[in-house]
């Protein structure tokens, strides 16, 4: 009889922990939101939703009746903070905003430079839906809301866009880095106060990024790209880096995952190009005489990927100089991107963090004036390790040939 009346609790018991539908929410219900595009106005902030239209998404933008549809629909709404500028969205919108598919915030310059992001990012750090994974941009000369209104190519999800874009280039380019909220938030949170998110700028006609006729060319007049890394001192936008000093910044961060660099040979410009395959970039730091120092140490492996001129790379005397050639423009890249943040007194390297971690007594002592005095003028010793490991198909290339027959 105890058997069957424990039996019967375990069963009861059961019921009430597997019922399910307490919390759920139908998808008819919800509107799901892609990414969010932040700007500023005269009494607060302007909310701009990227919102998926599921059924053109995966009928491939064919509407009925033989019109196309956007696989997106844009909202906006304004208010005093975040939060209440997404409740009064509601008035817009027949669904309730989801922002568990959220993957993109967009922040429009001028709120970046006049206000700065870390009131913004609290709002999404209690967010329970909102995941602090999510990919960080600035819009660079620009407004939020017109770089989440622009329709892409290839990517039916402009968010998507965005977001594999900074990957690749990060991978193939390196002048960019893709960082989330978290990372961001650990960026501010650092001794210095700076950090660096990454730039996303709307090129050429921008009424005409939100229109399907943009689409239906086989080169859009209007598109999105990486444009380079916006750099935050207390959360407010102080500069933009661009090029060798965009890269040689991501290098330091040991963020480099593959780039290309270019070497003179035999009085011909750029002559041949080395394709990383890999690289370890360690930063160290020391005290001498009351005063910080800085070691940055970078190896690099990589292979030949073009020869405008002919080179005997059988030779190991040429390999050695080649390496060598490479050594002196990696490291002119990473003194380039020192001495310009050393010029806006923005340590977005975290060498201040490397000097607490490893000497925390002497880093509360220079804390105070570490941006203003110590690190406008410290001490950086940067060392390059570059190799070739690999010259493609082939060693002697037909260049060779070319030249003895002429």
């Amino acid at each position: 009889m105890k058997r069957k009346g424990a039996f019967l609790l375990l069963l009861m018991t059961m019921v009430v922990l597997l019922s399910s539908c307490w919390s759920k929410k139908e998808l008819t219900d919800l509107a799901i939101v892609s990414a969010v595009g932040i700007d500023k106005t005269k009494d607060g902030y302007q909310l701009t939703f990227q919102i998926i239209n599921p059924g053109n998404v995966a009928g491939g933008m064919q509407g009925g009746g033989g019109s196309l549809s956007p696989p997106i629909t844009i909202y906006s709404a304004s208010g005093k903070n975040l939060v209440e500028a997404s409740r009064r969205a509601s008035g817009r919108i027949s669904r309730r905003l989801y922002y568990a598919h959220a993957n993109l915030v967009v922040i429009g310059e001028k709120l970046a430079r006049e206000d700065g992001i870390i009131p913004l990012i609290d709002a999404f750090d209690r967010d329970p839906e909102f995941r602090n994974t999510s990919t960080i941009v600035i819009a660079n000369h620009s407004t939020a809301a017109d770089l989440v209104k622009t329709l892409t190519p290839v990517d039916k999800i402009p968010a998507n866009k965005v977001l594999k874009t900074l990957e690749f280039t990060q991978r193939k380019w390196g002048e960019t880095v893709k960082l989330t909220l978290q990372q961001v938030m650990k960026g501010l949170q650092s001794p210095g106060e700076e950090t660096i998110v990454a730039g996303f700028r709307l090129v050429d006609n921008h009424e005409k990024a939100q229109k399907l006729e943009n689409l239906q060319e086989s080169a859009p007049e209007s598109t999105l790209r990486a444009s380079g890394l916006a750099v935050l001192r207390k959360g407010k936008l102080i500069d933009w880096l661009y090029g060798g000093t965009a890269r040689g910044t991501v290098w330091i961060l040991d963020e480099i995952q593959g780039t290309d660099i270019n070497i003179d040979w035999a009085d011909k410009k750029e002559a041949i190009a080395y394709q990383t395959v890999r690289q370890k970039t360690s930063v160290s730091a020391q005290m001498k005489n009351g005063q910080p120092r800085i070691s940055i140490h970078t190896r690099v492996e990589g292979d030949i990927g073009e020869m405008e001129v002919p080179v005997d790379i059988t030779n190991p005397k040429v390999i050695r100089k080649i390496e060598l050639s490479l050594r002196k423009e990696i490291k002119k890249e990473l003194e380039k991107a020192i001495k310009h943040a050393q010029k806006e007194k923005a340590d977005i390297f975290g060498f201040g963090e490397v000097i607490h971690r490893s000497r925390p007594n002497e880093w509360k002592k220079i804390k105070p004036r570490w941006s203003d005095v110590y690190f406008p003028k410290l001490n950086v010793d940067v060392t390059v390790e570059a190799y070739v490991r690999r010259a493609g198909l082939r060693n002697k290339s037909y260049l060779s040939g070319v030249k003895e027959n002429q």
